[in-house]
């Protein structure tokens, strides 16, 4: 989602910084971005321009940094090494692992390293890189459906996305009015997220959540990207944790066959 909400702000002229612990995703995002970037310039502002002419002015736009957000120290580093004036947003979408499964059977180590990347991670951002932010400008958070719309099996979602929505409303009252500080909700959405899983179990499970939903799709990168846009520029938005779920909280469960209340 932070490569969707990047691409949202490199097509209307921004800059962005991405930012991960693997150099080779983002050499990956990066390429991807500028992939997809120049589609559109073929057919927009710039379709005069040659394809490595609008690579190199996609590059200026780009940069990139490796960084552990789980090991305080480097990202107090990296956030004093940022340059003061340049940078108008912070948004934070890193996730790691999310464990599924009974309570009584999960490790529990397993839900503090969800923790310790999700939310901890978001913290220490907020907490060594906001500060480099320029007056005027949004922290946006990344938590999740399942925190208010809970599912069975879970609850490691389910509460670290409630700390991260608490972290939200707190700091948009720690860092008002000089910053605005935002929570993106998303919906259940394709993203390379479930590339790992098996094709047959994927489609299935996509179609399932779809047809439960008002919209009858699922979110795509792209849904989050512009949501992730509105919450980073909206001047009188802050606090705010907003569902983007093509209408997952208040989707109906019961069957249409089998529910009295439809007859």
């Amino acid at each position: 989602m932070g490569k969707a909400a990047a691409l949202a702000n490199i097509q209307r002229g921004g800059k962005v910084m991405l930012v991960s612990r693997s150099s080779e995703k983002l050499a990956k995002a990066k390429d991807e971005i500028i992939s997809v970037s120049q589609k559109l310039l073929r057919t927009t502002i710039n379709n005069n321009h040659e394809d490595d002419t609008n690579t190199m002015l996609l590059e200026g736009l780009i940069s990139t940094a490796v960084l552990d957000v789980s090991n305080e120290d480097s990202v107090e580093r990296f956030g004093a090494s940022l340059t003061e004036g340049l940078w108008d947003g912070l948004v934070f979408s890193a996730a790691g692992k999310a464990p599924h499964g009974p309570i009584t059977e999960l490790e529990t180590s397993q839900t503090m390293e969800l923790f310790e990347t999700k939310f901890w991670g978001a913290y220490r951002c907020a907490k060594h890189i906001a500060p480099r932010l320029n007056n005027d400008g949004a922290v946006v958070f990344v938590s999740g459906v399942l925190n208010r719309r809970p599912g069975v099996n879970c609850s490691p979602l389910a509460c670290t996305n409630g700390a991260l929505e608490g972290l939200t409303r707190s700091l948009a009252l720690e860092f008002g009015p000089r910053l605005r500080v935002n929570c993106l909700s998303p919906g259940f959405c394709d993203t390379e997220r479930f590339d790992g899983m098996d094709s047959d179990k994927r489609v299935a499970m996509l179609r399932n959540t779809a047809e439960s939903l008002p919209l009858r799709r699922v979110g795509s990168p792209e849904d989050m990207g512009e949501a992730l846009h509105y919450l980073l520029t909206s001047r009188f938005c802050t606090g705010v944790v907003l569902d983007c779920d093509g209408g997952h909280g208040i989707r109906q469960y019961a069957s249409a066959a089998t529910d009295p209340m439809r007859k």
